[in-house]
């Protein structure tokens, strides 16, 4: 098993996977850090630690010894970081959103094939005992028809979240929450269902004085025939990610509680039998689970088997185009007002032009 260089570079979520990288030490060393200023990766890092700090990221990419490059920054530079690093012999990991149009992530992918270097989406939902879980119901049979399935995203954004300049704008970050915040949750549905059939979205911004939306309803149908709400604001009292499935032999709800909106998988879920399947069938089913690391560790650990040749449960560029497809859909219908199929066509504006580009007529 080889142990792999990391450069994680970007030091807000940056420091939550230098955390979660300790968990999965056995596979991963932080080589380096890179930041604007040395005081935010110094706050990151423990005493006496041999991590190296930097403040240039061409500079970063020069380190031999580097293998993977954990791209932390605001989501307007993620393509530019990524086609740097892929070009400069390196794997990549990258926060969500990975770019912000179909196109971008298809020159990604052309340049991941030429250089014969991965890029590792991050969608950190996936990771933790509740959708372990769930997966094992599903993989028994016990779970039977999925049905229905309803999804809060219902956080709390205010005046200091968005007092970086990047935050609340096209430019920066590209979009709102859907982009941003309910990303993950429906990725998640879309891990459980299947892939997207239609949606028809209602976006608005009602809570701040920002560019881009920060509510949102939206109808969904799957293309097995399951039906989804997703109900979205950034103007609740507290964080809350929550997730109630229908089957139809078992009913699952995750626990919402809000010291875990970011890591729901971590929660505390209820899976309940329903007539044939008995709940003795589903507690046999459950006490035989696996678990796995949770988060970020998670995701790690899943990309340090894939790197190493072994069965690998990674989220790949596939499962990224898959969520940017369903965005692209979400503000079209937003800006269609109707009903919008999947997959998306090439001669739709949004496919190369971005999201950003929606504060503007085209």
């Amino acid at each position: 098993m080889s142990k792999y260089q990391v450069a994680i570079i970007g030091t807000n979520i940056g420091a939550k996977h230098y955390e979660d990288f300790q968990k999965v030490s056995d596979r991963f060393n932080v080589h380096t850090i890179c930041g604007l200023t040395a005081e935010p990766v110094e706050n990151i890092l423990p005493a006496n630690s041999d991590t190296k700090i930097s403040l240039n990221f061409e500079e970063v990419l020069k380190i031999k010894e580097i293998d993977i490059v954990d791209i932390c920054l605001p989501p307007h530079l993620h393509f530019s970081a990524c086609k740097q690093s892929l070009e400069a012999g390196k794997h990549v990991i990258c926060e969500k959103p990975l770019v912000s149009s179909l196109e971008e992530l298809d020159k990604l992918q052309q340049i991941s094939k030429e250089t014969g270097k991965t890029i590792f989406p991050i969608f950190q939902y996936r990771y933790g005992p509740g959708f372990s879980k769930l997966k094992a119901l599903i993989k028994s049979g016990l779970a039977g028809k999925p049905l229905v399935a309803s999804l809060d995203t219902h956080w709390n954004r205010g005046k200091e979240y968005y007092s970086k300049a990047w935050r609340g704008t096209w430019k920066g970050e590209q979009g709102g929450a859907i982009l941003s915040h309910s990303i993950h949750i429906h990725d998640l549905i879309s891990m459980i269902f299947g892939p997207v059939s239609n949606v028809f979205a209602k976006l608005t911004t009602r809570v701040n004085d920002i560019e881009v939306e920060d509510c949102a309803a939206l109808s969904i149908e799957m293309k097995n025939g399951a039906l989804v709400t997703s109900s979205i604001t950034l103007g609740a009292a507290e964080d809350v990610s929550r997730i109630k499935i229908c089957f139809s032999n078992l009913t699952v709800e995750s626990g919402g509680s809000p010291d875990k909106p970011y890591n729901p998988a971590d929660d505390t879920w209820k899976f309940l039998a329903r007539e044939p399947v008995t709940q003795n069938q589903v507690d046999e089913v459950l006490s035989n689970v696996q678990l796995t690391k949770s988060w970020y560790a998670g995701i790690f650990d899943e990309i340090g088997k894939k790197l190493d040749g072994y069965t690998s449960d990674e989220v790949t560029l596939s499962d990224a185009r898959g969520s940017l497809e369903f965005v692209t859909a979400v503000y079209d219908s937003s800006r269609q007002e109707k009903n919008i199929y999947l997959p998306i066509s090439k001669d739709n504006p949004l496919t190369n032009l971005g999201f950003q580009r929606l504060n503007n007529d085209f």
